[in-house]
């Protein structure tokens, strides 16, 4: 009887241990790029990325725990080891990959430009001359200023201030990510059919979860998990509840 309870108490002892506890992973997230990553009505993180990041820690064994961090920060924390990843629709540039280690990607992406319903451009050189608003520190910035159409650039914080902007007429267009683009365009509600994603640049580019250098253990790991979440059609789902069914 003895034994048993010996038993019985080094299983229970075994089964709290943390070691076999899932490991837990600091995320920091800058939670204003629709619909890749946002705040819920509780201002808890969720979004695309946020929902493909628990996909993975369910498919490996780690315990994702995302916190909304603002961007001027985000890569600060994962140099310092505050956060372990930084998962904000971060495309991986030969730049970035100098200062970080990069994951596989988890999403394609195409720079998009917003104007107001019933106007149009063909492309960026159709921007000349025009105030075009974009988050400081994104792609899109760095395309337009690349592309030297002559265009009057306006950073902003956050995308969502930009767009409210294009929305009030104080700038003509807004560039970013294509998937920002069409939930503005197409879903956020007060936005939504009041404007037109009118053009897309051809050069693709892919987002990548972004951790400190170095840190090649935590790659192999999130590498792992992103090629499960593809493989068991989880991350078609995903896909789907945030952007619809491809056509």
């Amino acid at each position: 009887m003895l034994r048993r309870i010996a038993l019985a108490m080094i299983g229970l002892v075994l089964m709290c241990s943390p070691a076999l506890a899932a490991e837990k992973i600091i995320v920091a997230s800058d939670c204003t790029w629709p619909p890749m990553e946002m705040l819920d009505a509780n201002k808890k993180p969720e979004g695309y990325s946020t929902d493909y990041l628990h996909a993975i820690g369910k498919a490996i064994g780690l315990d994702m725990e995302i916190r909304n961090v603002a961007w001027d920060g985000i890569f600060s924390g994962i140099t310092t080891g505050q956060y372990d990843v930084v998962a904000s629709s971060v495309t991986i540039t030969p730049e970035r990959q100098k200062q970080f280690d990069f994951t596989d990607p988890y999403y394609e992406v195409v720079q998009a430009v917003v104007v107001p319903e019933g106007k149009s451009v063909k492309s960026l050189a159709d921007l000349k001359g025009k105030k075009v608003g974009g988050q400081i520190g994104t792609t899109g910035i760095f395309v337009l200023r690349k592309a030297n159409v002559g265009a009057d650039i306006k950073e902003y914080d956050d995308v969502g201030l930009a767009m409210q902007d294009l929305m009030n007429n104080r700038i003509d267009a807004v560039i970013c990510d294509d998937p920002v683009a069409m939930y503005y365009a197409n879903k956020k509600a007060d936005t939504a059919g009041k404007l037109n994603l009118t053009y897309k640049t051809d050069e693709k580019e892919y987002y990548g979860f972004t951790v400190r250098k170095g840190r090649k253990d935590l790659v192999e790991k999130l590498n792992k998990g992103i090629k499960q979440v593809k493989a068991s059609g989880e991350e078609a789902k995903i896909i789907e509840k945030w952007m619809g069914k491809s056509n």
